[in-house]
Formats: C-alpha cells, sequence, structure tokens
C-alpha cells in the first residue's frame, strides 16, 4: 500500500518537473523596473477562445471553479477571470497569475505544459497549454487539473514565504528556537503566545490565526497515518488547549473528512493533515492544516499547524497564509531555501534508510 502511495506521489511530482520552464525575467537579466503585477491574491486569468471557454462542457472552467478541500463552508480555490487572445494586450500581460490556452493542431501534436515566471510583471506566473485540439487539451486538462490547481496555489505560497522571509515575528522564531531548535516565520500579528514542554502555540489578539507547534518520538513509518497522527493531535490539544470551562478542550472534528497526504518539503518527506477542529461540549471550531516530519538529529517527529477560528468571515486565504507559514520550518539540520520545492520528492522508505 505504502509503495502505491509512493508511486502515485513520484508520477505526480514528475508531472509537475516536465513542466519545462521558460526563462524568467530576472535570469535572463531584465531591467529591475520591471512593474507589479495587477491581481489580487489567489486570482487566475485565463486567455482562451470562446469555444474552448464557453462551452458547457469546459474542463479548465472546471478544474478552476473547484472548491478549497477541509474548509467547513464551500469556498472557491481562486477567483477566475478570462479574455479572448485578441484582447491579451500589455495591459493584460501584467496580470499576476495567467493560463494561455494554445490549441493549433498545425504547431502541436501532443498537450503539453510550459510555465514561465515574472515575464511582464513582478511576481507574475504564466502557464501555457499548448495542444493539437480540444478533446486532447480537455482530457488532459480532466487529468491533471489539481497539478494546475497545485502550481497556482503554490505560487501564491511562494510569495507569501517571500514575504515572510522580509518581515517576520522575530520574537516567535526566538521563542521556537529556545523550545524545540527550529527556525519558523510567522506574520508578525501573532502576538500572543504560550509555552510549554514540546509544546508552543501562538496567536492574533482576535484568535483568528492560531500556530502550534511539538513533538514526539520518532518510532517508524507507521508513525505517519492518519490514525496514528489525529490520536496524537488530540491527545496533545487536550492537554495544552484547553476551553473556557471545565470539560471543553480542542479536538479533530469528524475524521473521516480528514484529508492525508505526503508532500516534499526542502527535499524531505513532510505527511500533511488537513481537516476541521472542534472545541468540545462548546460551538468553537475552524479549518486546520499540519505538517509532521522527521528531525533525524534528535529521532523526534516534529508537528507544526496552523488553525483559523473566523466564524464570521471566509477562511480560505486565513488557512492558505498559515499554510505557506508551515512551509518555513527548519529544523536542526536543514538550511533555508527561498521557495517551496516543486520538484522533488522524497518518501517513507527513505526516512528508514537514513534514520
Amino acid at each position: 500500500m505504502v509503495r502505491n502511495i509512493m508511486r502515485r506521489l513520484l508520477n505526480y511530482w514528475s508531472l509537475l518537473i516536465t513542466m519545462t520552464g521558460l526563462v524568467s525575467c530576472s535570469e535572463n537579466g531584465k531591467s529591475i523596473m520591471t512593474p507589479a503585477s495587477s491581481g489580487i491574491p489567489y486570482e487566475v486569468m485565463v486567455v482562451a477562445e470562446d469555444d474552448c471557454w464557453m462551452g458547457g462542457d469546459s474542463a479548465l472552467f472546471k478544474v478552476l471553479d473547484t472548491n478549497v478541500p477541509a474548509l467547513p463552508s464551500p469556498e472557491r480555490s481562486f477567483r477566475i477571470s478570462r479574455i479572448r487572445p485578441a484582447y491579451y494586450d500589455r495591459h493584460m500581460r501584467l496580470f499576476r497569475n495567467i493560463i494561455i490556452v494554445d490549441i493549433n493542431p498545425n504547431l502541436y501534436t501532443q498537450t503539453k505544459l510550459k510555465y514561465a515566471r515574472n515575464v511582464y510583471s513582478a511576481p507574475q506566473m504564466i502557464m501555457t497549454i499548448q495542444s493539437p485540439d480540444q478533446k486532447a487539451f480537455d482530457e488532459y486538462v480532466s487529468k491533471h487539473g489539481a497539478v494546475i490547481v497545485d502550481f497556482f496555489t503554490r505560487a501564491e505560497m511562494n510569495r507569501e514565504i517571500e514575504r515572510l522571509r522580509k518581515k517576520h515575528n522575530s520574537v516567535i522564531s526566538s521563542k521556537v528556537d529556545s523550545v524545540f531548535g527550529c527556525d519558523v516565520w510567522l506574520p508578525l500579528e501573532l502576538g500572543s503566545y504560550k509555552v510549554r514542554e514540546n509544546f508552543f502555540w501562538a496567536s492574533t489578539h482576535l484568535n483568528d490565526l492560531n500556530f502550534v507547534m511539538y513533538s514526539y518520538p520518532y518510532k517508524d513509518s507507521d508513525t505517519f497515518t492518519k490514525a496514528y497522527f489525529l490520536a496524537k493531535r488530540d491527545s496533545v490539544l487536550k492537554e495544552n488547549i484547553p476551553g473556557a470551562r471545565e470539560g471543553m478542550y480542542m479536538t479533530t472534528a469528524d475524521s473521516s473528512f480528514v484529508s492525508v497526504r505526503d508532500i516534499s518539503v526542502r527535499g524531505r518527506y513532510a505527511f500533511e493533515v488537513k481537516g476541521l477542529w472542534e472545541m468540545k461540549n462548546d460551538a468553537m471550531g475552524g479549518p486546520f492544516v499540519s505538517h509532521a516530519c522527521v528531525d533525524r538529529e534528535n529521532g523526534r517527529v516534529v508537528v507544526v499547524e496552523g488553525f483559523v477560528y473566523y466564524p464570521q468571515g471566509r477562511k480560505r486565504d486565513k488557512i492558505r497564509s498559515l499554510n505557506a507559514s508551515l512551509y518555513t520550518l527548519i529544523l536542526p539540520d536543514e538550511k533555508d531555501v527561498a521557495e517551496i520545492p516543486v520538484d522533488e520528492s522524497v518518501t517513507k522508505e527513505e526516512i528508514i534508510k537514513n534514520k
């Protein structure tokens, strides 16, 4: 079973690798006067003809119009706009996230993805999907929709990480270093914190954004299973995040709605968990995302988690912002990297081998 999971994971990353990158403007020595990109985070502009986009069975629209998983109420992955290629002028080229649909039977024999970075503005990511015909395009997009969504989600998270690199909460970084010997970058507004043995919790003044970190001994690859992780999570949070009255404590909501997957962070394996939390015997709740990874130097599992309590509004951007912070975790034996890797993967078997 683990071998099959790893095979699917490697196939997923292989597809991202095959997105042949065009030379970015920064690598090409383009002037530093590159204009700022337009649009808002998680907004995507599609450049496509009417017959590709307007049909009732538009594969690309269906892919982009999906909901963000593990939120308590439906929220779309992106804000979407579309223009015809004839209107793709110098103003439209400044958009931050662009998908160009290029269907031409005279030029292409198979469907491929390419991407370019900071071509006309910064920050900017342009994905071009080349295909010989509409049918081949729809089939390819339908099959690899998760890659497209993940690609632009990661682009936005990389931008958030770059902002955190320039300005993050140095007090929290110092506290995390003193407790765990690690570093992590969190937004400045997470100004309140609580420290216990092998446990750290930071939050904003309004408690809408929250970050927790804890650790426990690493045993074997079975540590990274949904049941094992949730049992650990619930026991740690029950002890460290109580409610306002006796009998109230944080726990995982319905585990059947919790999703898990294997991801790569800084070239190492991590176990990503997304779901909903609730306060037992209270009405509080919201989404959470966790990363669990092995600190081989200290023989332990380190967990970083972000959770949101924002009953009055949308939670998508808040949980994504916290998720970006999780990728900034630096274990004792690691060096800093600029971005979330999109071309590396590591398996559970490699963790065992290198233990």
